[in-house]
């Protein structure tokens, strides 16, 4: 009787995570010959600011990423006169 217990950041829309579901449950089947009736997977969300690595969340790693992106500029329109 499988248990796949899965921390993932926060953010997957709900079709996303029910995909993951569906992903573990078939890999549990055909890896070990787990019975989908006998496996358990749990997906926790965790938030953005709960999660780290090397000393720094994925909330402030996002937060610098979008900091250092390029500001795109507005293209420029034309008016006729």
């Amino acid at each position: 009787m499988p248990l796949i217990d899965v921390s993932i950041a926060e953010g997957r829309s709900p079709e996303q995570l029910r995909a993951l579901v569906a992903a573990l449950h078939r890999a549990a089947e055909e890896s070990v010959g787990a019975v989908p009736e006998n496996t358990t997977v749990i997906v926790r969300e965790v938030p953005a600011t709960h999660w780290s690595k090397a000393d720094q969340t994925i909330a402030e790693r996002q937060a610098a990423a979008q900091a250092a992106a390029p500001v795109r500029e507005a293209p420029a329109t034309t008016t006729a006169e």
